[in-house]
């Protein structure tokens, strides 16, 4: 693919770690211990487990009809500010960008207009 989902155990902007999808990634090194037996022969089922692990990359909006809709989105860097006074930024060194929009590790991202109706 175009790099659209990712396989990572770590979801809430990495801070907790989900043990369904640990377990689901333990288990495929598990059996590729034996990739004859199990990946390539009659266990292959096995892969399955990696989905508990995977996560979308990629913000895409669509109106009521299911047609893209192109919104303003701000990517940056994410900002951590958790006890601090105000309406503080979230996000620093960000660009904005159209959606569909492909998100890397780390980053953070806030809507442009809080409103998309025409």
């Amino acid at each position: 693919g175009k790099g659209t989902l990712t396989l990572s155990p770590y979801h809430s902007d990495r801070m907790l770690m989900s043990r369904v999808a640990v377990g689901g990634l333990l288990g495929v090194i598990v059996a590729f211990m034996d990739v004859n037996n199990l990946i390539i022969g009659k266990s292959h089922y096995l892969l399955y487990h990696l989905v508990s692990a995977i996560q979308p990359r990629m913000l895409v909006t669509f109106n009521e009809d299911l047609k893209p809709l192109p919104v303003p989105v701000r990517v940056g860097q994410a900002v951590d500010v958790v006890g601090q006074a105000g309406k503080p930024k979230t996000i620093t060194g960000f660009q904005t960008h159209t959606t569909p929009v492909l998100l890397l590790t780390a980053r953070e991202l806030s809507w442009v207009q809080t409103s998309t109706l025409p």
